[in-house]
């Protein structure tokens, strides 16, 4: 059997794997696209034209971008410490209910500089309590996260029903929804922010919670590896019982990871009702928690991997888009399958191309 070396520059496992699966990725799809007689290079024209061919499909591109960073950072700090999240769907759910709440009780007395502060906190909160009980049953009562966070999406979803029909839902409204917040009681918009900077930005659901997702990779960084909690949490999924030998309480740490897990993914709350509803509706979150999973896997659970995957996943959602609207034959479906692609080649089959490319790696380095 060939030596085929276990340990290759960083850049390789960082940057050109994650490339080269992306690329096999695309040119699966281009085969479907060829087999239903569509021609593959004008598919992925479209497709690259439609995510960054204008201001436009930018600012559409990079508010998708922002939900899969939040996701993605959510699930990526629970598996630092050997957790599966795939609550981030339930867990952002309630981060809106929260966010939500707090600006319909007092967005007739607060103005928006207090006001807004106060509703991202009360959505973290919510999205951190959200996650808090499946880590507190999986630390105490040895109940299973991957069972648990799942089932607390469905309660979630459940309870938004219950809460929008009964309770919130606006008089003399057809539509399952709250009223719609004060003016002024919103995330700012890129635009007005952008044209401050003399910019012109078309007018588009990119807001200000893009700046968060940007803060939010800094900070998981300086949590994750330059911190002592960080190093902790790691030592926990590296091996619960060695940390547990060195005087680290992996049960602890459980209930600290899915803590930030679920504030983290709360944020997409804070994006969706804050920054573009402007009011409280159901399915917002609309698949990003688990889309987050995706990206986690694909950028290495790394913040700055996080947030090119996540760019990836946003240019795939618009793109597909826009592929879909200028090539009727390329349905809505076919635009979830490439998405699909990319998650099997770049997530299931990560390594696939790694033997080969280490022994080119090794042939080169010979060379």
């Amino acid at each position: 059997m060939r030596h085929v070396p276990v340990a290759l520059p960083r850049w390789i496992d960082v940057l050109l794997l994650p490339v080269l699966n992306v690329a096999l990725a695309l040119a699966a799809a281009g085969v479907v696209v060829w087999a239903i007689g569509q021609n593959p290079v004008t598919a992925v024209r479209l497709l690259l034209d439609g995510a960054f061919g204008s201001a436009l499909a930018w600012s559409y591109t990079l508010y998708y971008t922002t939900n899969f960073v939040f996701t993605g950072l959510a699930v990526a700090v629970a598996f630092h410490c050997g957790h599966f999240n795939i609550g981030a769907e339930g867990q952002g759910t309630l981060g809106g209910l929260g966010v939500g709440l707090v600006i319909l009780l007092l967005d007739a007395w607060l103005p928006a500089p207090l006001l807004l502060p106060l509703a991202v906190a009360a959505g973290m909160a919510a999205g951190t309590a959200w996650a808090f009980v499946p880590a507190w049953l999986q630390a105490r009562r040895g109940s299973h996260i991957v069972i648990t966070t799942i089932m607390f999406n469905f309660i979630a979803s459940t309870l938004m029903v219950w809460l929008l029909v009964n309770v919130l839902k606006a008089p003399g409204n057809q539509a399952v929804e709250s009223r719609a917040f004060a003016a002024g009681a919103a995330l700012p918009n890129a635009k007005p922010l952008l044209a401050a900077f003399g910019l012109d930005w078309p007018d588009t659901p990119l807001n200000l919670a893009f700046v968060l997702a940007l803060l939010a990779c800094v900070a998981v960084w300086v949590l994750l590896w330059h911190t002592r909690l960080g190093h902790a949490l790691r030592a926990v999924g590296q091996s619960a019982g060695a940390a547990h030998y060195a005087g680290i309480s992996p049960a602890r740490m459980t209930l600290v990871a899915m803590s930030l897990s679920g504030a983290l993914a709360a944020l997409v709350g804070v994006n969706e009702i804050a920054g573009v509803h402007h009011k409280l509706l159901l399915d917002f979150v609309a698949g990003a928690g688990f889309t987050g999973i995706a990206v986690a896997l694909m950028g290495r659970n790394h913040p700055v991997g996080i947030a090119l995957s996540a760019l990836l996943f946003g240019a795939l959602a618009q793109g597909g888009s826009e592929l879909v609207f200028e090539m009727p034959a390329f349905t809505r479906d076919m635009s979830v399958a490439v998405q699909g692609f990319v998650v099997l080649f770049c997530g299931a089959l990560s390594l696939m191309l790694r033997g080969p490319v280490a022994r080119v790696y090794a042939m080169v380095a010979k060379a």
